[in-house]
């Protein structure tokens, strides 16, 4: 129920991962060194998708949107957070909130659709590869990025429509290291029950959609390698699709636990690990798992080298 007469708040403080001073430096070093290598290998892994003319293809172009969204989903959270290491008052405007939350929010989604559309690009290469050119044009793939894009955009929209009927008057302590939905949920002095179906149904449902679409186009990927003779067409295609599978594993798994499970079984610590996962740890990841199981990515770097 929301109280009347209360003050409302403009400014929040983020926790951050710890309250101990003494891992301060540490923490911030580490984490410091993984922004610099997330930045360093998303932007080198598009400057090389881009000037290799040989990776001038969808499945590259799809890459090298998916390392410009990771780029940019470590760039909207790592910064804050390695500066309030070392503030007195982890302060952040309500404004600047909502507007790390938006931008938060438009690329965590945004690769959820790109990592569907991945699947589904390998599932055309594979089962129908003399078909491929013809389906996957450059007209499909444009319109799949946009939409991509699009589909992170409006759902964006959404939360944040429904964020600013919150009200802040009880704490303004938020147990995060970025301005994440849930956490802010938990200290609203409004009724937060719409916002939490709205997390349920459109988070829930995105999730759900796009992971059918990974598990299916991948199920018919497996039928079609066991159906083929050659030992090296089945090794070409495991790691082709290999480094995608596990990308998806890792990304998806962290976000189920965070945004899907029932709010009660949710700790603030493990909501913290979570989030860490797939907002620092795996833009970190993708570069190196996508680089090193794919023989196109090594050989343009030697190349290049």
């Amino acid at each position: 129920m929301e109280k009347e007469n209360a003050t409302l708040l403009t400014e929040l403080i983020l926790t951050g991962l710890t309250y101990e001073p003494q891992w301060h430096i540490p923490l911030f070093l580490v984490f410091l060194v993984i922004y610099l290598l997330t930045i360093v290998g998303n932007l080198g892994l598009i400057a090389l998708i881009w000037n290799d003319p040989q990776l001038h293809i969808p499945m590259y172009l799809f890459l090298g949107s998916l390392a410009l969204v990771d780029a940019w989903i470590s760039s909207t959270v790592t910064p804050k957070m390695l500066v309030n290491f070392f503030a007195k008052r982890k302060v952040i405007s309500l404004s600047e909130c909502m507007i790390q939350f938006f931008s938060f929010a438009i690329s965590i989604t945004t690769e959820c659709f790109l990592l569907a559309t991945m699947a589904y690009d390998r599932y055309v290469a594979i089962c129908k590869p003399l078909l491929y050119p013809v389906i996957m044009s450059n007209t499909l793939c444009i319109r799949l990025l946009v939409l991509s894009l699009l589909g992170g955009l409006l759902h964006a929209i959404i939360h944040s429509s429904f964020l600013f009927r919150l009200t802040f008057c009880d704490s303004i302590i938020v147990h995060h290291f970025y301005c994440d939905i849930i956490p802010l949920l938990k200290i609203t002095c409004t009724d937060p029950s719409i916002n939490y179906l709205i997390v349920f149904i459109f988070a829930g449902s995105i999730q759900m959609f796009t992971i059918l679409i990974v598990l299916a186009s991948y199920t018919l990927v497996l039928f079609t390698i066991l159906r083929k003779k050659s030992l090296q067409g089945i090794k070409k295609a495991f790691s082709t699709c290999g480094a995608h599978l596990l990308s998806v594993s890792l990304y998806y798994g962290a976000l189920v636990f965070m945004y899907v499970r029932p709010v009660a079984a949710q700790s603030e610590d493990q909501d913290m690990m979570d989030s860490l996962f797939y907002t620092i740890i795996i833009p970190f990841l993708n570069p190196i798992i996508y680089s090193l199981r794919n023989q196109k990515v090594i050989d343009s770097l030697r190349k290049t080298l």
